[in-house]
């Protein structure tokens, strides 16, 4: 097969950037390509995504229902949507995805308000929440409808089974639903060597969205709801939010091609080790600080900010903090101890210019 279009960028470079910088999995790619071919129903009829609600109940349970979409923003304004009413308002941590990397979306195509709360590490607690839980009988205020959390947190802490049991406690009991950002759930789960199930479903999370494209996905999330009562029209949101895939069998057979076995959780061990590495180099070199406990693949540290500069030259990754010199840098499903090693050596010689 004759094709014109040729590569334009250098397969072995890599970077600390973000996850999301990496490409497919070659056994997703091979997914993809099986379920080509002829003709299937469109609009999530197909027989893929069939066999995916098969796949995540084996995952989460015999009531999970799973509802492909593009991506991970859609993914959550489309599941707070069917958690809350025009009125509803979402409790979340201050650093949360949902807050400060969705470009407003929640609240400017979800029509919600968000009420967040300052974190040390990026997680809620009980108390943390009590700080926005009031107020629902006022209707001067958005009345707290839903706590969303996040799996692991955008600081990259991994909450324990027992602390979502007990913000889902806590939250049921004051009439409030709990939504689980998922988009790294796979990195958590790796992290604290746990089944999925084991922080969602069994300790009372009522929807999560599933994260493929931060472990070896082409593109495409998943949400799935946990608690069906939970929630109402989800698929009418779906398609009135512009999350409606008409060839969803390329989203479902990627998800099926991670979760049906253990790719998944072979790409986000992988990963987790790689920052694990990257963070034991780090600890070694004077004038360097990790600021947060290194639990899934991110590593969050603090260096002299023209160290920062210099070393952006060299490899792609973000300030976190730009006056503080924080930064953040990220493994992937893909990141080789090479380039763990020769970013630490670089690491080393910009600090010691």
């Amino acid at each position: 097969m004759r094709t014109d279009a040729r590569r334009h960028h250098d397969p072995q470079v890599r970077g600390f950037a973000s996850d999301n910088y990496a490409g497919a999995h070659p056994e997703v790619l091979a997914a993809i390509a099986l379920a080509n071919g002829g003709h299937q129903v469109a609009y999530g009829e197909d027989d893929y995504t069939g066999h995916l609600q098969r796949v995540m109940h084996s995952h989460f349970g015999p009531t999970a229902e799973a509802f492909p979409v593009f991506n991970g923003t859609g993914a959550n304004v489309v599941a707070l949507q069917a958690l809350t009413d025009r009125w509803g308002a979402v409790i979340c941590a201050e650093s949360a995805h949902i807050n400060v990397d969705e470009g407003g979306a929640p609240e400017r195509m979800g029509g919600l308000k968000l009420l967040t709360v300052p974190t040390p590490d990026g997680k809620l607690t009980p108390e943390l929440i009590d700080r926005q839980a009031y107020g629902w009988d006022d209707e001067h205020r958005a009345m707290p409808q839903v706590v969303s959390i996040a799996q692991n947190t955008e600081l990259g802490t991994v909450y324990t089974p027992d602390e979502i049991r007990a913000i889902c406690d806590h939250a049921h009991e004051r009439g409030m639903k709990v939504h689980l950002d998922g988009a790294r759930i796979a990195n958590a789960a790796a992290s604290l060597d746990v089944p999925m199930r084991t922080f969602t479903n069994t300790v009372g999370v009522d929807v999560l969205t599933f994260g493929g494209t931060k472990n070896g996905a082409l593109f495409g999330e998943v949400v799935v709801v946990l608690n069906p009562d939970a929630v109402r029209a989800m698929k009418h949101l779906r398609k009135l939010s512009m999350q409606l895939a008409s060839k969803m069998r390329f989203v479902s057979v990627q998800m099926e091609a991670l979760l049906a076995k253990d790719l998944w959780l072979r790409n986000a061990r992988h990963a987790n080790a790689m920052a694990q590495r990257l963070a034991e180099g780090v600890r070694a070199i004077d004038g360097v600080e990790i600021l947060y406990p290194v639990q899934a693949n991110a590593v969050f540290a603090r260096l002299p900010h023209a160290v920062g500069e210099r070393l952006q030259r060299r490899f792609r990754f973000y300030f976190w903090d730009e006056a503080a010199g924080d930064v953040r840098w990220m493994c992937a499903f893909d990141t080789r101890e090479d380039d763990v090693d020769t970013f630490l050596q670089a690491l080393k010689e910009e600090m010691a210019r």
